[in-house]
């Protein structure tokens, strides 16, 4: 009996041997054909499309994820389409291997062991991926490595093919490629144009190692992109790499004196960086450019889009209210409304929220309401630009401002100087140095207040008078020497005035509050994932990482790494 079990157990451990190994079995495969069409938009943004052909070895295990590494995690995964032989698949997931990519769960479409499939994968967008040309200021540069994988799993040659699509309307004469290390093939691409009338650039070889990072260049003019799409070099990134080559240079006691100040000015710089950030509200999104002006926004959602500071938005809110009659001030430090009921008709929704944060009496819930207003009118301003440029936008508005100045500036006497003050002060308001400006415009004249001062200034409250219509100009009123008038500069401190009070009294620290509402509307980005190995699901494959260390015009590498 003894013996029959023990004859019994050796073709069960041989099996289960097999078994295990099987199980322990790395992907291997030939990738037999790599095409990536690179097309670098007019927004400033970069489409990627791949075709990758699978030949999977015989006695492999099934290829059922593929990772395909990405330039920076500045995309939108929703938006990314992949097939495995033309059945679409769902199963699209940050990769956790790469520092920046997706994994492609191919399902029922997994590439069994002998056979061939082709994946396609199409990534739309991809933000933050241009750079300045290094040798030539007026130039972009666009800098692209396509995915590679370990070599522990891909073998033999592929046939590679890259092709660039330059942004409309440049040139054939203008741009500009880069060399190539390492390439295998012809460095000179082959120029061409594509069925939209870009220019392309094509790299091809069938000798290339899907092992191996190969860098791809080109440059152009950056007159065909908006400027705000160009990744600009820190101050503290360039310093950083002078003073490489400085420590280089240094030994002994002088090294770490130059390193202890080194970090110093780390810390000094990443605190102020860390400050400014918190003062930048706007979403990412709404510098990705359209076409064409925004028309139609009103003063303060002007200066919501200049991203201007909350204190200043605020103080534009209080007497866009008070001049519309939907308040008066009480008083001024501490700032407190007696909101008028009902409330006018011609209030903006944003107007009707910030005279009801004011009656709210908990000082807390008040700056909740606020914040939450601020938060609802960027999104508003954001939602109004979608396809829209910012830049010319922004150049129009401030088109206006100047227009209000001017019209102030042009008018001979105090009275229609104080009038046409009285009705272009919202956009005049929306300048960046109001305050600066405006003691300008009426120097060594009064300011004669509108009728409606008395509800914004309680020291002034009851001193208006009715007045008469202006002469030549219909159904306007001008402001007679009897109503109350300040000297320009203490009108302008004034609005100081107010803009303190919401600094100190209403909101506390602008920049605490203003940060707040960043981490709403503008959140910083996720923390990338550390790169790793390690198999999913039954493995994945690759195993490229991203160096992006390139001696090209331009120093910046849109680079991806392939794989687990």
């Amino acid at each position: 009996m003894k013996k029959r079990i023990l004859w019994l157990l050796v073709p069960l451990a041989v099996c289960l041997t097999l078994t295990a190994s099987a199980l322990a079995q790395d992907y291997s495969f030939q990738l037999t054909q790599e095409v990536v069409n690179v097309s670098w938009n007019q927004n400033g943004t970069m489409a990627i499309d791949y075709v990758f052909t699978f030949n999977n070895d015989s006695g492999a295990p099934p290829i059922d994820y593929v990772d395909v590494g990405l330039p920076n995690a500045n995309y939108d995964i929703s938006s990314i389409a992949a097939d495995v032989n033309g059945n679409a698949i769902s199963d699209i997931q940050p990769s956790t291997s790469l520092s920046s990519g997706v994994t492609l769960g191919l399902g029922d479409y997994s590439i069994p062991a002998g056979a061939t499939g082709t994946v396609h994968v199409s990534i739309p967008q991809v933000t933050g991926v241009l750079y300045p040309d290094s040798s030539d200021s007026s130039y972009a540069s666009a800098v692209f490595s396509p995915t590679w994988f370990s070599s522990q799993y891909v073998h033999g040659s592929t046939t590679l093919t890259v092709i660039f699509h330059l942004p409309p309307g440049v040139q054939p004469q203008e741009p500009r490629y880069h060399s190539i290390t390492g390439w295998p093939g012809s460095s000179t691409p082959a120029a061409g144009i594509d069925s939209q009338s870009r220019v392309t650039y094509t790299w091809t070889t069938n000798q290339a190692d899907a092992s191996t990072q190969y860098t791809f260049g080109a440059s152009f003019p950056s007159q065909y992109v908006p400027a705000d799409s160009i990744v600009r070099v820190s101050a503290l990134a360039a310093l950083g790499t002078a003073l490489g080559g400085l420590l280089a240079a240094l030994s002994g006691p002088l090294l770490c004196l130059v390193v202890f100040a080194f970090f110093i000015l780390i810390i000094a710089l990443s605190v102020r960086s860390a400050q400014r950030r918190k003062m930048q509200y706007l979403p990412p999104t709404i510098s990705i450019e359209g076409h064409g002006i925004k028309r139609g926004l009103t003063a303060v959602e002007a200066a919501v889009l200049m991203q201007q500071p909350v204190d200043k938005i605020f103080t534009m809110i209080l007497f866009s209210v008070v001049k519309k009659g939907g308040a008066k001030v009480t008083t001024r430090d501490p700032l407190k409304l007696e909101v008028t009921q009902p409330a006018p008709q011609v209030l903006q929704p944003y107007e009707v929220d910030f005279l009801k944060a004011f009656q709210i009496e908990s000082e807390r819930d008040r700056q909740l309401a606020l914040q939450n207003l601020m938060v609802n009118l960027i999104r508003g301003v954001t939602e109004k630009m979608k396809g829209f440029s910012r830049k010319e936008t922004i150049e129009y508005y401030e088109s206006i401002i100047q227009k209000a100045f001017a019209e102030v500036q042009a008018a001979d006497t105090p009275e229609v100087k104080s009038q046409r003050f009285d009705e272009n002060m919202d956009w005049m308001m929306a300048d960046r140095d109001f305050q600066g400006r405006s003691p300008q415009v009426f120097v060594g004249l009064p300011i004669f207040m509108p009728i409606w001062w008395g509800s914004y200034d309680p020291t002034f409250r009851g001193a208006s008078a009715p007045i008469a219509p202006a002469a030549g100009i219909p159904g306007k009123a001008a402001a007679p020497i009897s109503l109350p008038h300040l000297p320009g500069s203490d009108f302008a401190a004034s609005i100081a005035h107010t803009t303190q009070s919401f600094a100190g009294s209403v909101v506390g620290n602008v920049s605490s509050f203003t940060g707040r509402i960043a981490n709403v509307t503008n959140p910083p980005p996720a923390p990338r994932p550390s790169m790793g190995g390690g198999l999913r699901g039954g493995g994945g494959m690759g195993g490229g990482r991203c160096a992006c260390a390139c001696a090209c015009a331009g120093c910046a590498c849109a680079c991806a790494g392939g794989g687990r």
